[in-house]
This record gives C-alpha cells, sequence and structure tokens, in this order.
C-alpha cells in the first residue's frame, strides 16, 4: 500500500510532492527565521491582533497605534485600544481565529501562512485541470510553487494577502463549474481581505464581461468591488481613524493628484486618473525598466506566456496599475507582499491562454518553461527576500554584512534567557526583532516608544524594555538608519528604568529597578563602544 501511494506522488502529473517540498521548504525557513529572532514588526502586528481578537479585542492594536497619524504626526501617545481597521481593512482574518485559537503564537501563523499559499497551488491545479490536460495542469501549478511573486512573499512576515490566491483560485473554479453560492460567498471573502483587494477583484469582472464569457456575472463583480472599496475606504475605515486619508492616500498616491493635500480619498485619486493624462504618462516614465523587469520577473515561471495572452493582460492591468502608481520604493519588487495581488490573474490568463494553443505544449517547450522555473528559484534566492538565506548569504557586500548560522544560534540562546524574566502581563517596548516573541500581551511598543496609553486612559511608561544592541550595530548601523543608541542611555541615566541583564549585548531594562554595579559598568563600556560608531 505505502509504495503503491508513493508512486503515486511520483507521477509527474500529481501535484502533491511538489506541494510538499514548497511547504516544507517555507515553514522551515520561516521557522528559522523566527526561531533566531530575525522576523520583524508586522508579524508581531497580525499575533497581536489575533490575541487580542481572541480575547474579544477585535483588531486591536498597540503595535498598529504606534504606526498611526495620531502617534506619528499629531505627538498622541500609543494606545492598546486603538482599531487597526483604520490603517487596513482586513475582516477576513477573523475567519482564521478558531485555528489561532488551538495555539495562540507567532508559529501558528507561521503554519497558516504556509498552508495557505500551499493549499492556493493545489486549488490552482484543479482549476487548470478544468481546462487542461493533466501534465499541462501540472506544469501551470508547478509554475506557481517556483513564482518569484509567491516564494518572496511566502518567506516574509505573516499578512493578509497570502489568503488572496486560495480565495480567488477557489472563486474562478467555482464559477467555472457553475457553483454559484459558493462562488459568490469566496468573491465577498476575497473583498474582505484588504481594502485594495476589490481592485483585483474588479480586473476578473472586466475580463468576464469583456469576453462575453460571463456578461453579467462580469457587470454584477465589477460594480460590486467597485462599490465596496468606495464604501470601505470612504465610509467604514475613517470611522476607525484618519490614517487612510492623512498618511497612506496621500504618502502614496498624492503625486497621481498632483497635490497631496486633494490626495484624502480614492474618489480624488479616481478623479486624478481620469483627468489627468499627462500626469500618468510623467509617472510611467519614471521607472521603465523597473515595470519592465517586474514583468518579466511575474511572467517567468510561466515561460512569459502571460505576456502574449490578453485575458491575462486586461485581468492585470487594475492591480498592476495601482502598484506602478503607488509612490514607493518596494512597490515594484516580487519578494514584497504586494507582488501577490498579480499572481491570481497572469495564472488564470495563462490557463485561458494554453486552452486555445496545446499544440505548443512539446519537449522543447517544456525545456524552455522547466529552465524558467529555475531562474526565477534561483532570482529570488539571491534577492535574498526578508533575509531569509541571510545564514548563507550576505545581506550586503559593500558594506560586508553576513553573520553565519552559529553566531545567529548562539545569540538566539542568549535572547531567551532574558525573554524569560518579562512577565506575561507586563507592558514592554522591544526592538524590532524582538516585537514578535513578545506580542501575546495587551501593551507592546516598538522602542524608542515607551509610553503607552492604557485601557482606564492613562498614559504610563511601559514596565520593561529590551534592546537588541547585537543585531543594531550588525544590521543597523552599516546603512546608517538605526535609531539613536543615546535614547536609550537616556532611559537609563533617567534612573526610571534600571538594567537587569545585559547578555551578548541584549539590555533588558525594568521600570523601578536599580542597577547593580557590575551591570553599570558592562553599560557603560558597551555604551561608549557603540556610540563611537554612532554617527547622527
Amino acid at each position: 500500500m505505502l509504495k503503491k501511494w508513493v508512486n503515486y506522488l511520483r507521477q509527474p502529473d500529481q501535484p502533491y510532492l511538489v506541494a510538499a517540498v514548497f511547504f516544507v521548504v517555507i515553514f522551515s525557513l520561516l521557522l528559522l527565521r523566527y526561531g533566531t529572532f530575525f522576523a520583524t514588526y508586522d508579524q508581531g502586528i497580525f499575533n497581536q491582533l489575533y490575541w487580542n481578537s481572541l480575547h474579544g479585542r477585535f483588531f486591536e492594536s498597540s503595535l498598529s497605534s504606534g504606526l498611526s497619524v495620531a502617534v506619528r504626526l499629531d505627538g498622541d501617545v500609543a494606545s492598546v485600544f486603538y482599531h487597526r481597521l483604520g490603517q487596513h481593512f482586513t475582516p477576513a482574518l477573523m475567519l482564521w481565529l478558531p485555528v489561532y485559537a488551538l495555539a495562540p503564537s507567532p508559529v501558528t501563523l507561521i503554519l497558516l501562512q504556509s498552508l495557505l499559499l500551499t493549499v492556493g497551488g493545489m486549488v490552482l491545479y484543479f482549476l487548470a485541470r478544468h481546462w487542461l490536460e493533466a501534465p499541462l495542469a501540472w506544469w501551470i501549478s508547478t509554475g506557481y510553487y517556483t513564482a518569484g511573486a509567491v516564494i518572496g512573499p511566502a518567506l516574509g512576515n505573516f499578512h493578509d494577502a497570502v489568503q488572496l490566491p486560495l480565495f480567488l483560485f477557489a472563486a474562478i473554479l467555482s464559477l467555472e463549474r457553475r457553483c454559484w453560492w459558493l462562488f459568490w460567498a469566496l468573491i465577498l471573502l476575497t473583498l474582505m481581505i484588504r481594502e485594495d483587494t476589490g481592485i483585483v477583484v474588479f480586473g476578473l469582472g472586466v475580463y468576464w464581461l469583456l469576453s462575453r464569457r460571463f456578461p453579467w456575472v462580469g457587470l454584477t463583480v465589477c460594480c460590486v468591488s467597485f462599490l465596496y472599496v468606495v464604501l470601505v475606504t470612504n465610509v467604514w475605515m475613517p470611522a476607525f481613524s484618519e490614517d487612510l486619508s492623512r498618511r497612506f492616500l496621500p504618502g502614496y498616491f498624492g503625486q497621481v493628484t498632483g497635490d497631496e493635500a486633494e490626495a484624502t480619498n480614492t474618489l480624488e485619486i479616481l478623479k486624478g486618473i481620469l483627468t489627468n493624462p499627462m500626469q500618468l504618462l510623467l509617472i510611467l516614465g519614471r521607472r521603465p525598466l523597473r515595470i519592465v523587469l517586474y514583468l518579466l520577473g511575474q511572467w517567468l515561471p510561466l515561460a512569459l506566456v502571460p505576456a502574449v495572452a490578453w485575458p491575462a493582460w486586461v485581468m492585470v492591468i487594475f492591480p498592476l496599475g495601482q502598484r506602478i502608481l503607488q509612490n514607493s520604493h518596494i512597490a515594484l519588487l516580487l519578494n514584497v507582499r504586494y507582488a501577490i495581488n498579480l499572481v491570481p490573474a497572469l495564472f488564470y490568463g495563462a490557463i485561458l491562454w494554453w486552452a486555445q494553443h496545446r499544440e505548443w505544449f512539446q519537449r522543447r517547450w517544456q525545456t524552455f518553461w522547466g529552465w524558467c522555473m529555475g531562474v526565477s528559484v534561483v532570482l529570488i534566492i539571491l534577492a535574498n527576500p526578508n533575509n531569509s538565506f541571510s545564514w548563507v548569504l550576505p545581506d550586503s557586500v559593500q558594506p560586508w554584512v553576513w553573520v553565519p548560522l552559529h553566531q545567529r544560534w548562539h545569540h538566539r540562546g542568549e535572547i531567551q534567557q532574558l525573554l524569560t524574566q518579562i512577565p506575561a502581563q507586563s507592558t514592554v517596548a522591544a526592538t524590532n526583532q524582538l516585537i514578535p516573541p513578545l506580542s501575546n500581551r495587551r501593551g507592546i511598543l516598538r522602542f524608542p516608544q515607551y509610553q503607552l496609553r492604557l485601557d482606564n486612559n492613562q498614559v504610563q511608561s511601559v514596565d520593561y524594555i529590551i534592546t537588541d544592541l547585537w543585531y543594531w550595530r550588525r544590521f543597523s548601523l552599516p546603512w546608517k538608519n538605526a535609531w539613536d543608541i543615546r535614547e536609550l542611555h537616556q532611559r537609563i541615566t533617567q534612573g526610571e528604568y534600571g538594567i537587569i541583564g545585559l547578555r551578548d549585548e541584549v539590555v533588558l531594562l525594568q521600570k523601578g529597578a536599580v542597577t547593580s554595579p557590575e551591570l553599570q559598568q558592562q553599560w557603560q563600556t558597551l555604551y561608549q563602544e557603540l556610540l563611537s560608531l554612532w554617527q547622527p
């Protein structure tokens, strides 16, 4: 029986072995990244969001509050009762709250992220089988598992976009099989992933309408997705906070209207797109090479087929346009979460193209396709997404930055010794990499923030501060983007906090504690050494 099962998995037209390899590799690398304290802020945000929701405080996060306009622009203090829905509208996340409840931990989110992306590829295989023969469907699903736009985001912090391939591929398959109730349920879930996934759904609706395959469905999908985005971004999100109108829209899309002050809602941005064609051409002309390289990276695991598939262009033009118009240096990178928004449209478009061009599926083309997949994997590894391969690849050549795995593992043990001294109910401020393992609590901030508004509306300094200066020295100073180490020294010298632990350049402070002479001497030596390196 076992031999029969193994032989079944090894058949070239079965996707399960590739899916299993993808899951094991992604899950293992994410565990290594988290276990050596290289997961960062967003992993902590989502874990705290789930932890608060599990305790009846849905979508509340002090970590998200630390990023709000009230704190960043108005000088307010971060609060434990801030609702993240004002920054990103993500109700679909609550679908997985029962899973998180089984083991409330950042590791559960790592497992969930790996599973969602893996199962998304499996659903893609069955979608391809609806149109194509098994061997060709296998190649398409394998292209998904080797896509930089999938691997890169998969190796980062947990994020809401990991739900997108599963929901949309399942929705399209339900449509093709005329399972209408499931189709509309999945379309609604897709819209609820995040406020801007309606743009992805809108592109699908346009294709179904123009192709005349499902004209009324397409028209309905376009209307529903458009109205949903308008309603969420102009009514529901502003009810929670001003972050969208004062931070995200002006910062990312102010260039579309020509004046950031006018980019306060999505309707103004849409008006700017429709009435300022010259401004759009100027934006497109700023980085044509990056746009071309970005598209090539998206097309590569599909052997460039989406480049000649008109359905892929129709569906992808809307989320691609969003990426191009976004004023951000990471908008056109394959290894960030936004890249996955283009994946459903490109792979669905490739399936439709192959359905009309089966005669191209010859051995020579398969060889070329295999090379494309291999190059796609190699390129994303060399890009070292989210420092996932930093244990074998340098983070930088000039300046040289590389820390071997055994040093990271030793440092991990020293951090663990200090983390055990922080009670689970205490409030804490931590540096970026130490936030995820401490995020199962009501009050946590990213240092140098250290004051927090509690549920009683009183502002208090956190109970503990923990900073990883080992990481600060090796990974922040070389790029001159480190926080000012004098902030930490000030907390100590003012007497509000005392040092209770100092191991391998990780410093643990407790409010009201008295620093021993030995720790004081160790700190002074370390501080003077690091201060000589710090040049504000």
